[in-house]
């Protein structure tokens, strides 16, 4: 038998389903792969991704702590970067930086206060 294997699927707190989607789906290009609600009117819970990373963004207050940090490796970060700031979003206008410990990194804020930290290594 091999060694398991694991992906972790961050939980992020989320106060308002519009702001939400234009963030993740319209800015950044998520895709919505699933909404619940247990019943109309009750919070959103919902996953999204792009690429192989997925997220869970939450309504409900016990989940999760707003204010939380995704450390994100990826490639291809600097084109990711021009196709973001290419979209009218008015909120948030990342750069494109060297990262202290090596490579690249780009910083996006949701309108919750939670941060994805993008990062590609060597010459993004």
């Amino acid at each position: 038998m091999g060694d398991p294997t694991f992906a972790a699927v961050p939980i992020l707190r989320i106060f308002d389903e519009a702001k939400a989607l234009a963030f993740y789906r319209d800015w950044l290009g998520f895709s919505i792969d699933w909404q619940h609600r247990f019943e109309p009117g009750s919070p959103l819970y919902m996953q999204v991704s792009r690429g192989s990373m997925s997220l869970h963004l939450t309504e409900h207050h016990g989940d999760c702590t707003p204010g939380s940090t995704v450390f994100v490796t990826t490639s291809g970060l600097a084109a990711f970067h021009a196709e973001v700031i290419a979209r009218d979003y008015p909120f948030n206008r990342p750069g494109l930086d060297p990262a202290p410990w090596g490579g690249h990194v780009m910083e996006a804020t949701d309108p919750f206060g939670n941060r994805l930290r993008f990062w590609e290594g060597g010459g993004a």
